[in-house]
């Protein structure tokens, strides 16, 4: 029988601390939940703003419930597109200020669908070597030449793009798609997007940023990280996920109404997909509003922040952001929620984690294939809903820890 093939592999994962395992929450979205039982302090939520459980929008969900049921029913060309999904696209193209926006289920839809409807055989991706799996999986399904830069390495960049152009004797046949997450999902650094434009210009291509962890925490009244940069520009290709900062579900893209048009008629992902159900909606407008008005929630992360990373710095561990091919990791702090905390080998980080879990602490520990051999982590995450008391608690522990 083919299993023991199965058997092997995973007791190969078991043997090198690779296995994944999890874990059964019986409490909603909060720093303080309930895990197996147990009660825990936790620091590996992307509800970054502290809405998940917002009354607000468990009434604006119920509300949506009410009037358009538990589901959609049919993909979003068949019948299961509503008003509701309508209103939704139109207050988010408003809110990121692009012309058109359009709605997936979730943000690795959004980005399978985006790339493989922008490019494909005889055009060119460049990709930063750290993008999440989403964009990655993307690019390869799409067929297109895929050119890989080095971490937030500009020049490196701009190299592959002018030995591209050189290779087609200066010209480079086909699109050119760039793509990058805005906030690297392990590390919490800030894409260079001003710089990536620039060579976009230059190079007459598409900018595609993927603002999972940017969108309601960067930028004026949380517009995101293209905000973030005062960055206006038809080239931008805006995605951001809907079920971290803004504490609900899905995700979205966001472009000129050209772009936006291209999707609807040729993103797989977006057309063979049922829709998401109508009453989400309701919470996610609810949400954009406490988005916008409550500035002090971003306050609160930042302050946050600022008192994680000072009660750290004596640690033998580092919070700060791996480039690769470095070794031992260099880089700079994280200025956003995620803060990595770098710790090395898989077995160590594995039992950095089970003695925090021991003390009540719950923060995952982040090993290879997600992150670069040699850099497994606690990738902690904050938010608005934590108090400085809790920080307080993580830093002592591991303090403790490390004595």
């Amino acid at each position: 029988m083919p299993f023991s093939t199965l058997h092997s592999a995973l007791n190969e994962r078991a043997a090198t601390g690779l296995l994944r395992t999890r874990r059964t929450v019986s409490s909603p979205p909060s720093p303080h939940i309930i895990v197996d039982g147990k009660s825990y302090l936790s620091f590996c939520s992307n509800d970054y703003l502290g809405l998940a459980n917002h009354p607000q929008l468990i009434a604006a969900l119920q509300q949506g419930a009410q009037q358009w049921g538990v589901g959609s029913g049919a993909s979003h060309l068949v019948s299961g597109h509503t008003v509701a999904h309508q209103q939704l696209e139109i207050e988010l193209a408003k809110f990121v200020d692009k012309p058109a926006a359009l709605f997936f289920s979730s943000g690795y839809l959004a980005n399978l669908g985006a790339v493989q409807a922008l490019v494909g055989r005889g055009d060119t991706v460049f990709a930063d070597k750290l993008n999440h799996a989403s964009l990655n999986d993307a690019m390869l399904l799409s067929r297109a030449s895929i050119k890989r830069y080095r971490h937030n390495d500009v020049a490196h960049l701009a190299l592959l793009l002018q030995q591209s152009a050189g290779s087609h004797k200066g010209t480079m046949t086909g699109r050119k798609l760039i793509i990058t997450d805005a906030v690297f999902s392990m590390d919490g650094d800030i894409a260079p997007l001003p710089e990536l434009l620039a060579l976009c210009e230059q190079h007459d291509a598409w900018l595609l940023i993927d603002d999972a962890h940017g969108f309601g925490v960067l930028g004026k009244q949380g517009r995101g990280s293209v905000a973030h940069y005062f960055l206006d520009n038809p080239r931008i290709i805006y995605m951001a996920t809907l079920g971290k900062a803004a504490g609900v579900s899905g995700a979205f893209v966001a472009a000129e109404q050209v772009v936006i048009d291209t999707f609807l008629q040729t993103a797989r992902s977006y057309i063979y997909t049922t829709a998401s159900p109508p009453a989400l909606t309701s919470a996610l407008i609810a949400s954009l509003g406490l988005i916008e008005q409550d500035d002090w929630r971003r306050t609160q992360l930042q302050k946050l922040i600022a008192q994680l990373r000072a009660g750290l710095q004596s640690l033998p561990w580092k919070l700060h952001c791996p480039l690769v091919g470095h070794c031992p990791p260099v880089g700079l702090p994280s200025d956003t929620p995620i803060q990595p905390l770098i710790v090395g080998e898989n077995n160590a980080v594995l039992e950095l984690s089970n003695a925090l879990r021991e003390r009540g602490i719950w923060i995952p520990a982040i090993r290879p294939p997600t992150v670069p051999p040699g850099t497994a982590r606690l990738r902690i995450s904050l938010s608005a809903a934590h108090s400085g008391c809790d920080v307080a608690q993580l830093i002592t522990a591991l303090h403790e820890l490390a004595r």
